[in-house]
């Protein structure tokens, strides 16, 4: 679908952040320029070099890819900010430097962005390698960006992705420095009912060290999921609170009448009281924030 003529021109810039991956840089970015060759769309490859202390930038081809440097490393996101803002196409595409995703799959997502606003390598496919120590998290963050999102995601935070232009430009100022900008850009689009499209991929075992870091990653990943869904979704989060305050209130007031008419203890009226009004005090500013938050789209 080509671009507005007020738009940027139809084409596709590909975007690949990258720090410390002289062992894969050259064989990813050979490949992935044959592939974008064959589909005859006009392109572009932005290589960032987030602070890299390795030999990374100097084994990038400048003469066939451009290349933009942070002098220390900032993070994923604003590796990929910082590509988003040089890039010249309407349409935007991220991928990693270190082997694990299949570019020869950039074609099918192209298709399938056609009809959508983003399309999504998900890692469903026949060879899946992510580590053991990522599934535990990477499952209990699916889960709950599904109940969160109303809707069913086969990969919440893939960096094999097409995106529209302008789906990046209206939720960029939503993005993390960090690794959490996929996961950011799913949750807005599906919590506001964009189209996102997903092609199952393969994923393959990483050349070099993982910079993701487990423990801190997942929680921030929760709170990043959080806070958007309170943004965008406040309802999904203030509702069960509420009716969990609401019910807490009846167990302890009804059982402790009962016991205290039984004459083993006493009414805690007090407390249920307190939760009772707790729980209609989240209701309102569940309300409110909801209201907010459609104001605001």
């Amino acid at each position: 679908m080509p671009a507005s003529p007020a738009g940027p021109p139809h084409g596709i810039s590909v975007i690949i952040p990258c720090f410390d991956e002289e062992r894969a840089i050259v064989h990813v970015l050979d490949g992935l320029e044959r592939m974008l060759r064959a589909t005859g769309l006009p392109y572009e490859i932005i290589v960032v070099d987030d602070g890299s202390a390795d030999a990374t930038a100097a084994r990038i081809d400048t003469e066939r890819f451009q290349l933009l440097r942070h002098e220390t490393n900032l993070g994923y996101g604003a590796a990929l900010k910082t590509g988003a803002a040089a890039a010249r196409y309407d349409l935007i595409a991220i991928t990693d430097a270190d082997g694990t995703y299949p570019h020869e799959k950039i074609p099918e997502l192209l298709a399938a962005i056609e009809r959508a606003d983003m399309a999504v390598g998900a890692r469903t496919g026949d060879r899946v390698k992510i580590p053991a120590v990522r599934r535990p998290a990477k499952w209990i963050l699916g889960r709950l960006a599904n109940y969160l999102t109303g809707t069913k995601i086969p990969d919440l935070n893939s960096g094999l992705r097409v995106i529209r232009r302008e789906l990046w430009d209206q939720y960029e100022y939503l993005f993390p420095d960090g690794f959490s900008l996929t996961t950011t850009i799913t949750l807005a689009a599906l919590t506001n009912r964009r189209r996102v499209r997903y092609v199952p991929i393969d994923y393959h075992p990483r050349v070099g060290r993982s910079k993701i870091r487990p423990i801190q990653d997942t929680l921030g990943f929760i709170q990043l999921i959080l806070r958007v869904i309170l943004y965008f979704n406040p309802m999904k989060i203030f509702l069960p609170v509420s009716i969990i305050l609401f019910l807490a209130s009846v167990v302890i007031g009804v059982g402790t009448l009962i016991l205290q008419y039984l004459g083993k203890a006493k009414f805690m009226d007090v407390t249920t009281s307190l939760l009772f009004i707790a729980s209609l005090q989240t209701l309102a500013i569940g309300a409110l924030a909801d209201l907010i938050s459609k104001r605001m789209k």
